[in-house]
Order: structure tokens, then C-alpha cells, then sequence
């Protein structure tokens, strides 16, 4: 059995998905772009101001979903630009322990959603 996890605290989807799906411990959670939710205006021109919303983004998604950054066992970081890669790491690194950081890769890609700078999703479990 799956639950829809949707938050006014994160971006609405621009297409036919949502935000998460729970099935049974596990939480699903689609990629989340710059977007600030309350003005629906994307956050651009600084990687580590883009790669902070879409984090904040997540957040907000686990915790309509119960969970913290501590249940995420898988993240998938999309860059438009390797070279940016220290600096999204240095932000993504404050949301973790690292000792009990998850498994992650990262990918530059041709494009992504909105033409943005960096898209990331996650895998959680209760």
C-alpha cells in the first residue's frame, strides 16, 4: 500500500507525480529544484543559495512525512555543472551527520527541470 505525501511547505509538482510516496517504511521523494514554495519564484545565479532551497525543499517534505534528514538513506544529486560540485557538497554536508550520512551519487546532466542548476531527491526509512 502506498501514501501520497504532499506539503503547501515545498514546491507543488510540475507534472503528473508527487512530492513523495510512502510504501510501508519507505519513503520515496521526488527530485527537488531551487523553487521557493511560498512565492513559486526559482532561487538562481548562486549554486550554494539553489542547492539550500532545494534542500529546504526536501526538509519540508520529510517532515510532512515524520522523518528527518537522519532516515534518508539514499540521495541522487543532478548538476548542470561538475565544477560546481565542492560547492554543493559544502551545503549539502550541513543537513548531515557524516558519520551517518546515506549512500548518494551525483551526475552533471545536458539539462534539468526549469533549466536549473541542480535537482536532488532522496530514499528515507522509518
Amino acid at each position: 500500500m502506498k501514501k501520497i505525501i504532499n506539503t503547501s511547505k515545498a514546491p507543488a509538482p510540475i507534472g503528473p507525480y508527487n512530492q513523495a510516496v510512502l510504501s510501508g517504511d519507505t519513503l520515496f521523494i521526488s527530485g527537488q529544484i531551487p523553487m521557493n514554495p511560498q512565492t513559486n519564484t526559482l532561487v538562481t545565479g548562486d549554486i550554494k543559495a539553489e542547492t539550500k532551497q532545494s534542500m529546504e525543499n526536501l526538509k519540508a517534505i520529510l517532515n510532512e512525512a515524520n522523518m528527518t534528514f537522519e532516515n534518508v538513506v539514499k540521495s541522487s544529486i543532478f548538476l548542470s555543472d561538475m565544477n560546481q560540485f565542492s560547492e554543493v557538497n559544502e551545503v549539502y554536508a550541513n543537513y548531515f551527520n557524516a558519520d551517518t550520512a546515506p549512500a548518494r551519487e551525483t551526475v552533471e546532466v545536458a539539462n534539468l527541470p526549469k533549466f536549473v542548476n541542480v535537482e536532488i531527491s532522496m530514499i528515507a526509512v522509518k
